[in-house]
């Protein structure tokens, strides 16, 4: 899979860049074997594509269903990297690496995510973006580095000099519990239980591949 920019000027189309597009594991596996299926590609290259993807590395998270109301929603966001993340709310990277050194789990939460903020992202558990599409820069690297990305929270403000963000109505400082649902776009306050399961029907159809491989006799032997 490819991602191209391109622009169109005076009728003309010109291609500016291709780039490897990025991709869940969960999608890597699902689009590999749909297209074996549908016979694009052989079972060789599906089973190159899906090296590694085990249970672990294919696993859901999702909110817990709690009896007597869930947790606190305060926006609703363009998700951009599925999944559920908590941690303390940081908004740089300094602030970042300190509360990591201490133990703690982060959230980035910025009005554009740019390229410098990459080392502070490695760091954290996700990223809320003010501004921001599915498609922009801080959406493409939190795929990439598997991070829960949640952009264009309309709802979010930044007040970076008393150190608090406002969503929705709600004043949170620095350090306070974040929680992003990736899985449904939805920010809410506090941390929330969450539960994991896997893909079952496609863990087997996983195994099915590459146990054919392991059955197949090896053809300088026949020979």
């Amino acid at each position: 899979m490819q991602d191209f920019e391109f622009t169109v000027q005076d009728g003309r189309l010109f291609l500016l860049q291709a780039r490897a597009g990025k991709r869940t594991a969960l999608a890597a596996a699902r689009i590999a074997l749909d297209l074996l299926d549908e016979g694009v590609i052989d079972a060789a290259t599906a089973r190159e594509r899906t090296y590694g993807l085990d249970a672990r590395a294919l696993v859901q998270r999702r909110l817990a269903a709690i009896d007597g109301g869930g947790p606190e929603p305060l926006a609703q966001a363009s998700s951009a990297s599925s999944g559920i993340a908590s941690g303390e709310i940081v908004l740089d990277e300094t602030r970042a690496r300190a509360r990591r050194a201490a133990g703690a789990r982060v959230i980035l939460v910025r009005q554009d995510a740019e390229t410098r903020d990459i080392a502070a992202l490695d760091l954290a558990e996700g990223l809320l973006t003010h501004r921001g599409a599915r498609t922009s820069h801080a959406a493409v690297v939190a795929r990439q580095l598997g991070k829960v990305c949640l952009v264009g929270c309309e709802a979010l403000q930044i007040d970076a000099a008393e150190r608090v963000v406002r969503i929705g109505g709600r004043a949170l400082a620095e350090g306070e519990l974040l929680t992003l649902d990736g899985n449904q776009g939805v920010v809410h306050a506090g941390e929330v239980a969450v539960v994991e399961s896997v893909p079952e029907a496609l863990i087997a159809r996983l195994e099915v591949l590459h146990r054919s491989a392991q059955e197949q006799p090896d053809a300088s032997l026949a020979r």
